[in-house]
């Protein structure tokens, strides 16, 4: 079962339901689903290699496979534009499991309903254990019932940056010897 941070509407969940046969068939994780705007409506999904790694051409694999499905299925009333793309390094954390892969990283949760007046908490992930989002907050480590999360994405930060670039460069997707070197300048007025 989706849980809402995946899809958090009827029709998200309604589309989720007809796309993950379709992305996890081409060997992709479903990480959101967001049918958004009025008039205007996009469709914005998120995905995912196993890796967790999602690059352009993936985008446009899943893509055009996606389209092909909703044009059969037409679940959609009027136009709308289908965005697929990774997570991001800020990614969302949709799924229980990202919590454990997130482990050490620093995170926002928000809660639908408040506990003790709160429903807002930024800390580190500590993982998970029976069910429950572990994250270490100023009080101390705290247990909250995953079922409770409305929003929850990891903080973009140095080591966070730092982390996601080694795992890239581990799995070959960035190769230093693409990028150009940096040409500086002479200033003009301090040769004469």
């Amino acid at each position: 079962m989706l849980s809402d941070l995946v899809a958090s509407s009827a029709i998200d969940r309604r589309l989720a339901g007809m796309i993950q046969p379709v992305i996890e068939d081409l060997g992709y994780e479903l990480v959101r689903v967001r049918l958004m705007g009025g008039d205007e409506k996009t469709l914005q999904i998120m995905a995912q290699k196993a890796d967790g790694s999602m690059e352009v051409d993936d985008c446009a694999k899943v893509s055009t496979e996606v389209s092909a499905t909703l044009d059969v299925e037409d679940p959609i009333d009027g136009v709308y534009a289908l965005e697929v793309s990774s997570p991001g390094i800020d990614r969302p954390l949709t799924r229980l499991k990202d919590f454990d892969l997130w482990n050490g990283y620093e995170a926002k949760l928000e809660l639908t309903d408040a506990i003790d007046g709160r429903r807002r908490f930024k800390g580190i992930l500590a993982g998970t254990a029976d069910g429950e989002v572990l994250i270490t907050v100023t009080e101390g480590t705290i247990g909250l019932k995953f079922e409770w999360l409305a929003d929850a994405k990891l903080i973009l930060t140095d080591e966070l940056i730092t982390e996601m670039l080694k795992q890239r460069k581990a799995a070959g997707i960035v190769n230093e010897n693409d990028f150009d070197e940096i040409e500086t300048e002479t200033d003009v007025s301090e040769e004469q």
